[in-house]
């Protein structure tokens, strides 16, 4: 794996670690709700219990928490699919996490799609930082997919013609694709289709019995 994103902190005490993980927390369930232009400040302040000194001690303004918040969700997706992810090395492995990720996409009926797409929606074009540090969560999240794939081709279970890197991209493309239309419609199935023809295009690279 690639070097994790790394959260810019300078040493704290373990009593300010906790706070400056809690305003974190609370800032990230309110944007999930509300979204970043609908959650204010005060509206993280009186959600984490902060005042505005504490709230300023950890973070420059806004902008800098939102970066967080961003860093956050990653931490979540990855915690919730984590060990999906890295057994995705063989073909029962990725259906695995595919079954895992409608399963869950189906337990709430889509509601919510993707974290990370609703932050990339509202923020890639209106701020240049927010967006890099999406592009690098999606690249660490992507990550996983691409070192099953170079696991698959080194085992022979893709051939050697297979390119990991665009068979990652299309596969978390199609994901994105399909969270988007099933938060939609609320409905499991345009997920369940976008991963099977990704799935599908990702076969056309096994080598022939």
């Amino acid at each position: 794996m690639a070097t994790k994103i790394h959260r810019g902190t300078a040493r704290l005490t373990a009593r300010g670690s906790l706070t400056r993980a809690r305003i974190i927390a609370g800032a990230t369930d309110l944007v999930y709700d509300q979204g970043v232009a609908g959650t204010s400040l005060d509206d993280i302040m009186a959600a984490t219990g902060t005042s505005k000194s504490q709230l300023y001690h950890y973070f420059a303004d806004k902008d800098a928490l939102i970066l967080e918040v961003i860093r956050n969700q990653l931490a979540k997706i990855i915690a919730g699919q984590g060990t999906e992810l890295r057994a995705a090395r063989s073909w029962d492995g990725l259906q695995r996490w595919r079954d895992h990720v409608v399963e869950s996409t189906r337990a709430t009926g889509g509601v919510g799609g993707c974290p990370l797409g609703s932050l990339s929606s509202e923020l890639a074009d209106r701020s240049e930082s927010a967006r890099r540090v999406l592009a690098a969560c999606f690249a660490e999240w992507e990550e996983y997919l691409l070192d099953g794939f170079r696991a698959m081709r080194a085992d022979g279970e893709l051939s050697q013609d297979a390119d990991p890197q665009s068979l990652a991209t299309a596969v978390m493309a199609a994901l994105q694709g399909g969270l988007l239309l099933s938060q939609a419609s609320h409905d499991v199935q345009p997920l369940e289709l976008a991963l099977d023809m990704a799935l599908g295009h990702v076969r056309r690279y096994r080598p022939e019995d």
